[in-house]
């Protein structure tokens, strides 16, 4: 295989602007943080029931109890005040229509020397330009059914509300403009949920996104709202225990056998599994009737063909440790591992065969599995090939071997519990998509971690295929960056260089910050797939899925600290010597 052999892909052609600035102090710093908060108070308000609309007293004696509950600083107890009335009017918001909803956007989270928009007495009109997120916002409300004002102003939504056209209101706001607006709508009765901004300057401000857009989307169509999330990934994991997977695969049948079932219950994250049952879940009528034990199968199957496809990936790559411990090829040598691979997937095709599902169903299981195995093999091919005559890829040729490597697993897992609903039919096409820019945004995710301390292996040391090595070889203009760089495609430099140092050539050629750009970018592309999705509960899911994978963990090591620590000492000069 040569390397024009390998097709290119097109970018996103919306590629974010992120700012990133931290937050202020009365504002938790981290997005982990911030989430842990908020299920915090859904357990507090889920068993202390206090009934809305609450006078602000009130909302900050809540606050205070949560905070000292959790052991947290009491400098929140406003963000935590507003985050209980949030949670108090969810239901209230969830089955209120789009159509009489009110989203209200303030104007600084444009960015104000650059922002064409002008005026009028209801607020900003904005121009569409692309610079902000304020055109996605208004766009995505004003599709839903919502009226948009981009405006601060009790006056103005006193009015509307004065109409009788808006019964409910999500606002996002600082908290100083937020805690002025709670007497009216206290006063009013008007169901209001409110998002904080991350900064209180009033120019060029930041919001989290994600959380505006889970709100505006919240409907009582979604029947997977309540739906716990972090439980169903509990019980998912649970099933991979040894006594588990005896019940779910049936007794080993020997040491081979033994051996195979001790690396599927190893460390990992269980993506995919977690994916197929909650794909399920969102499809199926009933989502409180208990999982059907044959559901498990077909979950631990899939585990199973992302598990083999790690032992002979880690074969391939010579990777000598992988969840913290020796790869199976270093604990049990090359053919061991190479058998458990297949053998693992010969069980998953088993278990899918033997599941008590109709024929037809069983039929399409094999097919979605079949094909993904084929399209991740083809994948894997393009990278060997490029291995085999190793020469400098352009991002874009990085990203359509991700796309065929890492998106499959991601669109098999999905689709397993589709079919098993008996509903794939109406939303394949949907999970294609989500699956393709899910994948790729995963990968990308990997290589920046790679950058910090969470890697399970040292792809960068390793100069394995990665997206930050394509963008830096893109973005280098001087002779020896270059040169430098395409030894290192090569697989071949001819100098000694640490990962250290290769770091922060990425950081000095800002490769760190195109992929974090591509990364969210690309993530958004997923988000956006669901657009015109009909499923709400689906739609609800997925979105609720994606802000769980990529906000599990934090991307460490890379960030402001490692610049400082590395650039004034290992200038770019100093590296390439």
């Amino acid at each position: 295989m040569t390397m024009q052999t390998i097709p290119t892909s097109p970018l996103p052609l919306s590629i974010p602007k992120p700012r990133f600035r931290p937050p202020k102090k009365n504002i938790p710093q981290t997005k982990i943080e911030r989430d842990h908060l908020k299920d915090a108070v859904r357990e507090y308000v889920e068993k202390v029931n206090p009934v809305p609309p609450m006078p602000t007293d009130e909302l900050k004696a809540h606050a205070m109890k949560i905070l000292e509950a959790e052991k947290m600083d009491q400098i929140y107890r406003d963000y935590v005040g507003i985050l209980v009335n949030n949670e108090m009017w969810k239901e209230t918001l969830a089955a209120i229509p789009f159509e009489r909803r009110l989203l209200l956007i303030p104007k600084c989270l444009r960015i104000e020397s650059k922002c064409p928009a002008p005026f009028d007495e209801f607020g900003l009109l904005c121009k569409q330009c692309g610079l902000c997120s304020i055109q996605d916002l208004q766009n995505e409300a004003e599709r839903l059914g919502y009226a948009v004002l981009v405006a601060e102003g009790s006056a103005i939504v006193m009015s509307l509300i004065e109409t009788g056209k808006i019964e409910a209101i999500v606002g996002v706001s600082c908290i100083s403009v937020l805690e002025r607006a709670f007497p009216y709508m206290e006063a009013a009765a008007i169901p209001g949920v409110a998002i904080p901004l991350l900064q209180d300057d009033c120019i060029d401000t930041t919001v989290d996104l994600d959380w505006i857009w889970d709100t505006i989307h919240l409907t009582s169509d979604d029947h997977t709202r309540r739906l716990d999330l972090s439980g169903v990934q509990e019980q998912v994991d649970s099933w991979f225990s040894s006594e588990e997977l005896e019940k779910i695969m049936g007794p080993a049948e020997g040491r081979v056998d033994e051996i195979a079932r001790d690396w599927l219950g190893r460390a990992g994250k269980r993506w995919r599994p977690f994916l197929t049952v909650s794909t399920f879940q969102a499809l199926r009528d009933q989502m409180n009737d208990p999982l059907p034990f044959d559901l498990r199968r077909v979950a631990v199957a899939v585990e199973c063909f992302h598990k083999a496809s790690l032992i002979h990936d880690d074969i391939e790559d010579e990777d000598k440790t992988r969840y913290g411990e020796k790869t199976l090829h270093e604990e049990h040598g090359v053919p061991v591992a190479l058998n458990i691979g297949d053998l693992l997937i010969g069980e998953g095709y088993r278990m899918i065969a033997e599941s008590t599902s109709d024929p037809s169903t069983r039929s399409e299981l094999l097919k979605v599995a079949a094909e993904g195995q084929r399209c991740l093999c083809l994948g894997q091919g393009m990278e060997l090939g490029w291995a085999a005559d190793p020469s400098p890829l352009k991002s874009r040729q990085v990203i359509e071997i991700f796309r065929q490597k890492t998106a499959p697993a991601f669109e098999v897992a999905l689709k397993m519990g589709a079919v098993y609903s008996g509903k794939h039919e109406q939303v394949n096409e949907v999970l294609e998509s989500f699956s393709k820019a899910l994948g790729i945004a995963y990968q990308i995710r990997d290589d920046l971690e790679d950058i910090g301390s969470q890697a399970e292996s040292d792809d960068i040391q390793g100069l394995r295929l990665n997206i930050l090595l394509g963008i830096a070889y893109e973005k280098a203009s001087q002779e020896d960056q270059k040169a430098l760089l395409e030894s290192l495609w090569k697989r071949c430099p001819d100098r000694e260089i640490t990962s250290d140092q290769i770091k922060s050539l990425y950081i000095e050629l800002k490769a760190v910050d195109r992929a974090r750009h591509l990364l969210e970018s690309y993530k958004e592309e997923a988000i956006g797939s669901l657009r015109d999705l009909e499923n709400a509960g689906l739609k609800g899911l997925l979105r609720r899925v994606m802000g769980k994978i990529f906000n599990d963990t934090e991307i460490k090591g890379w960030c402001h600290e490692f610049e400082a620590r590395n650039l004034p000492e290992k200038n770019l000069e100093k590296v390439a010597v």
